[in-house]
């Protein structure tokens, strides 16, 4: 299934033979009905997008295994010649038919849930930051001295902000913005309230925590990206997955960089 927002394009391998069977609207309804069409043996390959994992979950329990496809692994499909809709499900109906189609791991509701509301407070965080810096920005071409205090957006910084001389227009965005950073601070709060509720009750997260520097929105977090860390067959694997494992590009005897 090379999936789509509003549709799936669809192709069948059976005895050796491709064919197209057309198209699939990406509706939950008519997910399942596609779903109650499949017979128990049938494997699945989807194309790993957005919706993927929500596809996944309606179609599996019909079919004997559904694979999302590895993206940095199953390269035909990027490397094809000829890339339509049709040629891209075919591609993917034949790799897992010869067993060459390397998968991604697929995590329960609760891990998706943790990886939503992890993925929702990075995003309230990205804002926030954006937002303060367009603060700075103002102070920096007004030519206003850097504030006397640790935090320009607490109470003390704010009350400093407030006696600041700026023309009317940026006095409007200065109020502007820290309108948008008290939104973002409120929303932030909730979900990591959440989120600390789901770090409370779970063992795994609690015992991350004993890790210096890690505080519980942290362990919550690398617990929503691993999930299940018996799926990894050693601490090293965990590490490179996470991308904490910094790696030298070397040439000439002359390091080029260390990337993680």
């Amino acid at each position: 299934m090379d999936i789509h927002r509003d549709f799936a394009q669809v192709a069948v391998v059976e005895d050796g033979l491709v064919t197209d069977w057309g198209r699939v609207d990406c509706r939950p309804q008519a997910l399942r009905e596609f779903a109650d069409g499949l017979r128990p043996n049938d494997q699945v390959a989807l194309e790993a997008t957005g919706n993927a994992n929500a596809v996944a979950v309606l179609v599996e329990p019909h079919v004997a295994r559904v694979v999302i496809s590895n993206p940095l692994k199953s390269r035909a499909i990027a490397e094809a010649k000829v890339k339509t809709d049709k040629v891209d499900a075919r591609i993917l109906a034949q790799l897992p038919a010869a067993d060459f189609l390397p998968g991604t791991w697929l995590p329960d509701e609760r891990i998706r849930m943790l990886r939503r509301l992890s993925a929702h407070r990075a995003q309230l965080v990205r804002g926030r930051i954006r937002v303060k810096n367009q603060v700075q920005a103002v102070l920096h071409r007004t030519m206003l001295p850097r504030p006397p205090v640790t935090d320009l957006f607490g109470t003390r910084g704010r009350a400093w902000l407030e006696h600041q001389t700026l023309p009317a227009d940026e006095r409007q965005t200065v109020g502007a913005l820290l309108r948008q950073l008290d939104f973002y601070r409120a929303e932030l709060a909730t979900v990591e309230r959440r989120l600390a509720a789901e770090a409370l009750d779970d063992p795994v997260v609690r015992r991350l925590m004993t890790i210096p520097g890690v505080d519980a929105m942290t362990a919550v977090t690398v617990l929503a990206a691993v999930g299940d860390f018996h799926r990894f067959g050693s601490a090293d694997k965990v590490v490179s997955y996470l991308g904490l494992n910094p790696r030298v590009r070397q040439s000439g005897g002359t390091a080029l960089a260390a990337v993680p």
